[in-house]
């Protein structure tokens, strides 16, 4: 054994035998219970930064504790390599966006592998391969016999800057999701898949993922902004034309209310064909430079129809305002304002002066708009049901205009159809064509796979959309002559089923195996980052379901239990240039300097000697300069200190803030087991069974320490995930082993027995690291294939621990208490001690503070 610890030795070593021994291939075994890990599909943009590593290193971490249970593990791992990035890539660097793409998937695949990842690396998809692409082009025709497909005319998002569309879900505060530039509104032809179609389902469906993060789970119920209410119709004063009218709150129309409808409403569009002033309104909300900042500044903007609707009880007219803060998509498009209950309709209310006449009697100290959450508020300035409770006045609205049938209830969404069409060529062609005379059809399966048209490597040909290809454009079908679809998918397409064909990537019959997907789905662990929560995991649960219609996959959800990790910040500094442009510095470029106390009181670029602008531990980005390389740590301190790093410096679901002094410390700590373990290399000679009756109280200590740790390793990993905690467990283990004196065999067998538990539960943090200490210490076998430890119950629940007792926080004596008794036996226990009863004699106990296994303070 080598005396000193050397990760640029023994990694490399371990990583060659995984790849010749395809250690981490699987296969169907119904004899075996399955476990399928996946952590979300990376972008191949050129390098991993440490998001990327954290990610993969939890996702391996759970992957190879589950494989150490004994069960059938799949942890697969591909590339989304569709999309603009990679195509700005090439357009910049004058490079083809498919050789560009294959470039930086070969670096980033070596870069994976040398951090130990125990991926199946025969399953590796890639998607902007045809033979994975032509199943998605495959279903969508499906989908366009079944009409869940169509397109249309369509006011959309457009970035001006990425020249093209982007869905609702990838428009943040204005801006677009990638290059941050302000989108504006565009009316293009466009292909949508009829999401909202399923919205019911995705809303309900998320009371079935117990084990998703809650935050998650609102966020998703948010953005599809399921409302239940009623429908109803209204006369139109002067006219026999009626208008349909959502209401979420029925009572809440006896009061002051007046209808607003949205600019594209149809009743609004026949308006402006009389009206100039309303022409011009609608005109400004569906121009094509206003951007969606600029909408949400103007959003209370409304023009009066001088129109009136006849209120179905009191027969009074309600005025009918054209307002843009309705959705033009959102239900009937046409809603009853009810100011005093309703923040827009008090905002818009009060934009464009209009009287608020209040119906409910208010409490001074009850505001505006959650007045009726007072369940005991009164209606009033109501004709035919004044002075009723809010029940009874529900009822007796509803049977009223029930007589008339002109009520019906209805459920309306925020979620609007999922717009897949994306105006850039570097994405998978679209498999619809237009005959001459002007009629869509699907292309045929046996035309399928549509590729991609070759294209010429100069900047010209790249910035060039499909469209512009006419000879690629044209296609005869048969006796036909057609022209393709130009636009290709929104590359969320791609990724919303590539979990799916992880399970047969090979599988040539279908778009999914059966016998496959039926195994391994669904999946049971996914990781990734909470920001894809309106967008990829919405359309992954989505697309789930629509191949489960089509009987491609069973179950209603593709996820048993979803983890989402916090973001990796790292140190940020910019400059500004002559022209006041901001030019991010990278941290290794910037000079600390400190004055004489060693507080920090400038900071400079190292190759200017200018003055930088510190901008504090923001996440790490290309954008903003401050990533760290993993391959500069890999090669200081070696893989598996990166990956315990990550696992330890801070709470999955928390940000991580980059340290190399922590990364210094973890190395530290893997050295000072090294050590231990080759100062004590001759104990694997050692076979004496060890009886804990029989040894003495040191030995009882560290050996009951022992399989607590294993206990609480086990439950921290398996079900808590609390990661960083499990690995304190280990350190404080290490650090007992250390100071342990060996004086006869039992001591030897208790520090066997401990380091190769140790060496376990480390392993699926720091695998090389784990895999040569255990050839050292067991030439027998391989670590691979080794179970998880395994704590003795007995052990563990027949020893004692002391407890303090205190009362108001001052200690009046120490329990004996046994590990087998509950928190609820073990106040009564300290209760019935003759002492502490004595002590709390004539005292009122107002609270018991209770720390396990350390202190109850009785507060009177």
């Amino acid at each position: 054994m080598e005396k000193e610890y050397s990760p640029k030795k023994i990694e490399p070593c371990v990583q060659k035998y995984w790849k010749d021994k395809k250690t981490f291939h699987v296969y169907e075994d119904n004899k075996k219970e399955k476990y399928y890990c996946l952590p979300m599909l990376p972008y191949p943009s050129g390098k991993l930064h440490m998001g990327h590593v954290r990610n993969y290193t939890i996702s391996d971490v759970i992957a190879r504790y589950q494989r150490m249970l004994g069960k059938n593990v799949l942890q697969p791992i591909g590339w989304d390599a569709f999309g603009l990035p990679a195509e700005e890539a090439a357009i910049k660097n004058n490079s083809l966006p498919s050789d560009w793409t294959d470039k930086n998937i070969k670096y980033m695949k070596k870069q994976l592998q040398s951090l130990g990842f125990s991926y199946d690396w025969s399953r590796e998809i890639t998607t902007s391969k045809p033979n994975y692409y032509r199943w998605e082009q495959w279903f969508f025709t499906k989908l366009y016999k079944k009409k869940l497909v169509y397109k249309k005319n369509s006011f959309v998002n457009w970035c001006p800057y990425d020249k093209t569309v982007l869905a609702n879900e990838q428009v943040i505060r204005g801006c677009c999701w990638r290059c941050q530039n302000k989108i504006i509104t565009k009316k293009i032809p466009q292909w949508f898949i009829k999401i909202r179609k399923y919205a019911e389902s995705l809303y309900n469906d998320l009371n079935k993922l117990e084990n998703w993060p809650e935050k998650v789970k609102n966020m998703q119920k948010n953005w599809i902004g399921r409302l239940k209410g009623f429908e109803i119709i209204f006369n139109i004063f002067n006219s026999t034309k009626k208008i349909k009218v959502f209401v979420k709150k029925l009572d809440k129309i006896m009061g002051e209310i007046y209808i607003s409808i949205s600019p594209f409403h149809k009743f609004s569009k026949k308006i402006a064909k009389e009206i100039p002033e309303i022409k011009n309104f609608i005109k400004k909300q569906a121009i094509e430079n206003l951007s969606q900042e600029d909408i949400e500044k103007t959003r209370f903007e409304g023009i009066n129809s001088n129109m009136f609707a006849i209120h179905p009880i009191t027969n009074q007219k309600i005025p009918i305002w054209i307002a843009n803060f309705v959705l033009k998509e959102y239900g009937t498009k046409a809603v009853i304002s009810i100011p005093e209950d309703n923040q827009n309709d008090l905002n818009f209310s009060i934009k464009n002066n209009l009287d608020i006449k209040y119906l409910i009697k208010k409490d001074k100290n009850i505001t505006l708009c959650s007045a009726f959450e007072n369940k005991k508020n009164i209606l009033f300035n109501s004709e035919n049901v004044s002075l009723l409770d809010q029940k009874n006045n529900i009822l007796k609205i509803h049977k009223m205009l029930s007589q008339k049938k002109i009520i019906k209830k209805k459920i309306i969404y925020k979620l609007q159809d999922w717009c897949i069409s994306r105006q850039r060529y570097w994405g998978a062609p679209i498999p619809m064509a237009t005959t001459k005379s002007g009629k869509i059809i699907a292309i045929p399966e046996k035309n399928l796979p549509i590729v991609l048209p070759k294209i010429k490597n100069d900047s010209y040909s790249l910035q060039k959309s499909i469209y512009n290809n006419s000879d690629w454009t044209k296609i005869k079908i048969g006796d036909q002559d057609l022209i393709r679809e130009v636009d290709t998918f929104d590359t969320f397409m791609e990724s919303s089923w590539y979990y799916a064909r992880y399970t047969c990537p090979n599988f040539n019959k279908g778009m999914i195996d059966p016998i496959s997907s039926k195994y391994w789905l669904p999946v049971d662990q996914y990781i990734g980052g909470i920001e894809h929560a309106t967008m990829h995991l919405i359309y992954f649960r989505f697309y789930h379901k629509l191949l489960r219609d089509f009987k491609l996959v069973q179950f209603d959800e593709p996820v048993k239990n979803l983890l989402c990790q916090g973001m990796v910040l790292s140190k940020a500094f910019y400059q500004f240039d002559k022209k006041k442009q901001r030019h991010w510095i990278h941290p290794s470029s910037v000079k600390i300097e400190r004055n004489i106390q060693g507080d920090i009181i400038n900071y400079y670029n190292k190759k200017n000697k200018k003055e930088v602008i510190y901008a504090g531990m923001i996440k790490m980005s290309k954008s903003k300069n401050n990533g760290i390389e993993p391959e500069i740590i890999i090669n200081r301190y070696g893989a598996d200190t990166i990956r315990l790093f990550m696992m330890f410096a801070a709470p999955i679901e928390s940000s991580l803030e980059w340290r190399e002094s922590g990364v210094k410390g973890i190395y530290r700590f893997l050295k000072k087991i090294w050590k231990l373990v080759f100062d004590y290399i001759e104990i694997k000679h050692t076979h004496k069974n060890i009886h804990f009756n029989l040894l003495n109280k040191k030995q009882k200590k560290i050996y009951y320490l022992l399989h607590k740790t294993i206990f609480k390793v086990s439950d921290d990993i398996g079900r808590r995930k609390t990661f960083n905690t499990a690995i304190s467990a280990i350190m404080e283990l290490v650090n007992k082993l250390i100071d342990f004196q060996i004086e006869n065999e039992e001591d030897k067998c208790i520090i066997k027995e401990s380091l190769l538990a140790i060496i376990k539960m480390l392993y699926p943090f720091t695998p090389h690291f784990c895999f040569i200490l255990w050839k050292y210490l067991n030439k027998k076998s391989s670590i691979d294939h080794e179970k998880w430890p395994v704590f003795e119950k007995k052990i563990l629940f027949q020893d004692k621990y002391k407890l303090i007792v205190q009362i108001n926080g001052k200690k009046i004596w120490i329990l004996e208490v046994k590990n087998n008794l509950k928190k609820e036996e073990i106040l009564l226990y300290a209760k019935n001690n003759s002492t502490v009863q004595k002590k709390l004699e004539n005292l009122k106990i107002k609270k018991i503070i209770y720390i396990h296994e350390k202190v109850i303070n009785f507060i009177t």
